[in-house]
């Protein structure tokens, strides 16, 4: 759309895609197009007027023209350019002035206090989509301010390039709160996901610049959303930690395997990709047949196979065959 390129509101960049079609049109004419009064249809074509997106025909002052899209999106798409390389002139020179003030703050100004559920979720959300390169996260149940799909941020982040990586404690797929087809879709967005048998904490990492802590001190944090709260903390020790403990938990996780990602030649269905994953991942068979809805003796004929595949007679070496042999 052109709203997302030009600036122009939706209405407006719907109004000159029918100028554009047409010879010329009134704001009658145009009103029945857009399915608007006629009064608010005269000032959509007054703002594309002034954009210099329209003229008015010489002949009839009533009626519009669109003016020849590569020139007049042309000078818009230009001006929008130059606002945006002032807009990062200036995000460096803060940028710059903040970690010069930042260098200033004593030990005891590391972490700041964000308090609400309105707060917390507001601020991881824009700390997402300031992130630049890399998320690093830690996900545990239970869920208190912002569910998964909720977190439209992180999808934004991903396809515009921002490197996620999550490791998802167990229990998230042992309890359904974490799908399958969920995890398999995160994946396939661009998500790099883990698994491992319990996550310490919850933690999002911002650029290895930035942790976001959010914790809670009620039972029930609904009824009291108030007590909700996170902690950021900023560049020092306790950061460094932080990402140590992330990169630990982060080597030792189990990758989630989406199906059709093993190496090419490779004789094994999507399904038992998929129950590879979740066993290695340390569910139990009975787990494992309740997120891929199947019976349990699926799931053990299917192990059966997987085993004689790797030629070995335990479970333990089943997972070293997968390793050694690029499986997952």
């Amino acid at each position: 759309m052109l709203s997302n390129v030009v600036g122009l509101t939706t209405t407006q960049s719907l109004a000159y895609r029918e100028l554009v079609g047409a010879p010329s049109l009134d704001a009658g004419e145009l009103s029945k197009r857009l399915g608007c009064a006629p009064a608010d249809a005269y000032g959509v074509l007054l703002a594309l007027e002034e954009h210099g997106l329209v003229a008015r025909q010489s002949a009839d002052g009533n009626r519009f023209q669109a003016a020849p899209p590569e020139i007049a999106l042309g000078a818009l798409l230009s001006r929008r350019t130059d606002e945006i390389r002032l807009a990062q002139i200036e995000l460096t020179r803060l940028e710059e002035e903040y970690r010069r003030a930042s260098s200033l703050r004593p030990a005891t100004d590391v972490v700041d206090v964000v308090r609400g559920a309105d707060a917390v979720r507001q601020r991881i959300t824009q700390l997402q989509l300031g992130a630049r390169e890399q998320v690093d996260a830690f996900v545990r149940p239970p869920v208190f301010v912002m569910e998964a799909e909720e977190n439209a941020a992180e999808d934004q982040a991903v396809a515009r390039g921002v490197r996620y990586r999550v490791v998802a404690d167990r229990a998230l797929l042992d309890s359904g709160k974490l799908t399958v087809a969920a995890a398999t879709a995160a994946v396939r967005a661009g998500e790099e996901l883990r698994i491992a048998e319990s996550v310490p904490l919850k933690l999002v990492i911002i650029d290895r610049r930035l942790a976001y802590l959010p914790l809670t001190s009620v039972v029930d944090p609904e009824n009291d959303p108030e007590m909700v709260g996170a902690l950021l903390i900023h560049q020092g020790s306790l950061l460094d930690a932080l990402l140590a403990l992330f990169d630990a938990a982060w080597r030792d996780a189990t990758p989630f395997v989406v199906p059709g990602s093993g190496p090419a030649g490779l004789d094994l269905e999507d399904q038992d990709l998929r129950i590879l994953g979740l066993l290695l991942a340390g569910m139990t068979d009975q787990a494992v047949a309740n997120q891929l809805d199947l019976s349990l003796r699926t799931v053990q004929r299917r192990v059966k196979v997987l085993m004689d595949l790797a030629e070995v007679s335990t479970r333990i070496q089943l997972g070293w065959v997968a390793g050694r042999k690029g499986w997952l």
